[in-house]
């Protein structure tokens, strides 16, 4: 099966597009719509009418030299350029080399929306004057926008991430349309009367005529007699409609308006908790700090203490007593042990322990004398004699023979 590549076929389209010779060279007609400046200096935008719309590029290059007005949505201009295929994206485009402006109409739409801004800026509803401070901590806020959009989308993951204790109430409202003023005036009524704290009105972008609800007469009344607060986020950073102006503060996208009405409790919540926690941990630190300074301390006192040193001399003196019993008992026990030696010396001296071995202590008496005396010799006595003999359990009375 033969095939071709994408790039194959957006390459043949614009070759096809490229060779036709009206296509190089020509002039169109039509309204401004989703203008973009590009921060590199070119410019794009899209040309409409009541037929239909073309999607224009005019790069810095010719920016220079083709166009000497400021291009906004709703001037209705003459482009001259050429058509050619951007390859990439496989879509045509209208690349401008030179922009004049008509100077019989800036565009319906947008002299519209400049007369209106003018009388309602005239009768004071942009006044900040007048003009409500949107509450810090809401507990409810309405919200009047297209049920199906992404910007409710967006509104709810916000305000979920932000606070998901706020609570949301929808009105659903044409935002784009015929009747779609009517449906967001019956919102702000709605909800102001239900008495919710903040009031979002908006919708994502688009071309004037898509936010034009919300540059209606109507809409811009309705907000300016509500008695809530009412912040409005319509289209994108560039877009600018009269609710914008009337409203209590603006945003520039409906994202933008949730983060407004909505205070990032969720953030405070987590940076108290982990204040909370270093709060904690300080506190802990400083408690043992001071518990270890106050057993410093009390250890100090104890020591100083007339208790713990009346205790400590007790102790020492104990001590004291203790070793002075042991030095008197060792003592003692010396003293005895030289005494028992000293005993044993001197009982083997004395006579009387000789005679436990069987010997006697002899004497006689002395007639001279008339007193006993020891016998030496068997010369001392003679028969007759009267003697003693001393055992060592008791004396024998004896004669001489």
């Amino acid at each position: 099966m033969k095939y071709y590549t994408v790039g194959q076929i957006n390459t043949y389209i614009k070759n096809l597009i490229s060779s036709d010779y009206l296509l190089k060279n020509l002039v169109i007609k039509g309204e401004v719509s989703n203008c973009k400046y590009h921060s590199m200096g070119h410019i794009y935008f899209s040309l409409k009418d009541e037929t239909g719309s073309m999607p224009c590029v005019m790069f810095k290059g010719n920016v220079t030299a083709g166009l000497k007005f400021r291009l906004e949505d709703g001037q209705s201009v003459y482009v001259q350029g050429g058509v050619d295929v951007y390859e990439r994206d496989g879509r045509y485009q209208l690349y401008a080399r030179k922009i004049v402006q008509d100077e019989d109409t800036k565009g319906k739409l947008f002299a519209e929306y400049e007369k209106l801004k003018e009388r309602l800026n005239e009768e004071g509803l942009f006044d900040f004057e007048h003009k409500k401070e949107i509450p810090k901590f809401p507990k409810t806020v309405g919200i009047v926008t297209a049920s199906t959009g992404a910007a409710i989308q967006d509104i709810m993951n916000i305000a979920k991430r932000r606070n998901p204790y706020v609570q949301l109430i929808l009105y659903p409202a044409k935002v784009q349309g015929e009747g779609a003023a009517e449906t967001i005036v019956r919102g702000i009524k709605k909800l102001d009367s239900m008495g919710v704290d903040t009031i979002i009105i908006g919708r994502g972008g688009g071309s004037i005529e898509d936010l034009w609800a919300f540059n209606e007469e109507i809409v811009a009344r309705a907000i300016y007699e509500a008695e809530t607060p009412i912040i409005s986020g319509t289209g994108h950073e560039v877009d600018n409609t009269i609710a914008d102006y009337v409203c209590d503060q603006r945003a520039p996208t409906p994202s933008a308006a949730a983060e407004i009405a909505i205070p990032d409790v969720m953030s405070t919540i987590r940076e108290v908790r982990n204040q909370r926690e270093l709060l904690d941990r300080g506190v802990m630190n400083r408690i043992r700090e001071l518990r270890s300074r106050l057993d410093s301390v009390k250890l100090q006192i104890e020591r100083k203490s007339p208790e713990k040193m009346l205790r400590d001399k007790q102790q020492y003196l104990a001590t004291l007593t203790d070793s002075l019993h042991n030095t008197m008992n060792n003592r003692i026990i010396d003293y005895r042990r030289r005494l028992e030696v000293s005993i044993a010396r001197l009982d083997g001296l004395s006579p009387t322990a000789k005679l436990k071995g069987g010997y006697g202590y002899v004497e006689a008496l002395d007639k001279s004398a008339k007193d006993m005396k020891p016998v030496r010799s068997v010369k001392d006595v003679k028969p007759g004699d009267k003697m003693n003999i001393t055992m060592h359990d008791g004396v024998i009375s004896a004669t001489c023979d």
